[in-house]
């Protein structure tokens, strides 16, 4: 199953959002809202949209080839962490869009993209001045979905730092909230948490699309076998059917591709995170299957010869990281200092570090994620609307009286939640 030409065509001329419009006037690229990718795997059902992050520009085109090949739409996203201001990738809030409408328009991909700020972090009251400047430079670069991430704050802060910043983000683009600073098995989020902070966004008119849970998920390499707590997010999923908001999968590298079908079958979960496991891949290291990079007896990563990049390339790699004191996640910060060099290697080398991580996407979206074919119910979702906004999905059924700030405090005073110690995990 494939749309017809004249259905691209039409997607692409109302699909776009005026940001889009205006920043690629002549592209073919179908760059759209992250809220057509949501109601393209609910139409679905039972489907998950893949979120790569785009650390390189080898984990975006092959991430691209393989939806392209999968019939599958996709989301390429990049964390404040990775891509805002004090980024450790090249890839960047800024450039983003930039780079994968031209990779479309070169490679002939004819899928719909949402290009998503993940996890756009507020860690104290200090931040949001700064963060209504900057969202909507954002927005004028091209992104067209959003992660309000405050769930390092108090919930009543989480819910307030959200209310007050989306009058600087589109009614039209995809929004995120997250609740449960992500850290793994400690601090496990709550479905009263979950409950708070959606009806208080309902009552002020605000309907994510997405909402992200710490269950169990690290970022990074996952070696606790603790993994995402499928129970707990049922049990939080369902809690919400009332809302319409779907799941935010974080932390997917290092989970079985099983879990993740479960969480694809009995949760209500559209979209989910993939960064570390990319990465790792278009290096050419030793990944299992799950997506977890092997370790040697040292504690070292594992190269496989003619795999991704040079054995000499790696070499540089790797004394760069021993002389910066690097181990083990914190090799994602190789991404800014080598993106340059890794674009310099002979074509061959990039071909095959692309062609890793088309493989291992395909295999996701296909076998995993239930995504095949997810195109054409997206640009569906575009004709149906005749709009780049097909509207919410919910509507207002909370009282504004009743999440006033003043009992907005108090609502907060009275959730019971899992204390954790402090994370910082917004990669």
């Amino acid at each position: 199953m494939t749309s017809s030409s004249s259905d691209f065509n039409q997607a692409v001329s109302v699909g776009r959002p005026p940001n889009i419009q205006k920043r690629f006037p002549h592209s073919k690229a179908l760059l759209v809202s992250g809220k057509v990718i949501d109601l393209a795997m609910i139409k679905k059902k039972n489907a998950i949209c893949m979120a790569a992050n785009g650390r390189n520009i080898f984990v975006i085109r092959g991430a691209l080839k393989a939806a392209q090949r999968a019939n599958s739409a996709l989301i390429i996203e990049i964390a404040r962490s990775e891509g805002g201001a004090d980024a450790y990738c090249a890839v960047n809030y800024w450039n983003m869009a930039r780079i994968v409408d031209a990779m479309c328009n070169e490679l002939g991909i004819t899928i719909p993209v949402a290009i998503h700020a993940d996890h756009y972090g507020i860690k104290s009251k200090d931040d949001i001045p700064d963060a209504k400047i900057e969202i909507p430079t954002m927005f004028e670069a091209g992104i067209t979905s959003i992660a309000i991430d405050a769930s390092h704050l108090p919930d009543d802060q989480n819910l307030t730092t959200n209310l007050e910043l989306k009058p600087f983000i589109p009614d039209w683009s995809g929004l995120e909230t997250e609740i449960g600073e992500i850290k793994g098995k400690l601090g496990l989020s709550t479905e009263a948490e979950a409950l708070f902070l959606i009806q208080g966004l309902n009552a002020h008119g605000i309907f994510p699309n997405w909402i992200a849970l710490n269950n169990g998920t690290v970022h990074g390499i996952e070696a606790s076998g603790q993994g995402i707590q499928i129970d707990l997010t049922q049990q939080i999923h369902d809690a919400l059917v009332d809302y319409h908001v779907s799941g935010a999968q974080h932390g997917t590298s290092g989970n079985s591709s099983q879990r993740l079908r479960e969480i694809a079958n009995r949760t209500h979960t559209t979209k989910a995170n993939v960064a570390t496991a990319l990465q790792m891949i278009s290096w050419g290291l030793d990944v299992n299957d799950d997506g977890n990079a092997a370790l040697d007896d040292n504690g070292d990563f594992i190269k496989v010869n003619d795999q991704g990049v040079t054995e000499a390339m790696w070499a540089k790699m790797v004394a760069y990281a021993n002389n910066k004191g690097w181990k083990g996640g914190n090799y994602k910060k190789l991404n800014l200092p080598f993106e340059t060099k890794l674009q310099g290697l002979p074509r061959e080398i990039r071909e095959r570090m692309e062609q890793r991580v088309e493989s291992f996407v395909y295999n996701m979206l296909v076998n995993v994620f239930n995504a095949r074919d997810t195109a054409d119910l997206a640009i569906e979702t575009i004709l149906e609307a005749n709009s780049f906004d097909p509207g919410p999905k919910a509507n207002r059924i909370e009282d504004p009286e009743e999440w006033a700030p003043e009992k907005i405090a108090q609502k907060a005073a009275l959730i019971e939640s899992n204390d954790s110690p402090e994370g910082n995990f917004d990669d």
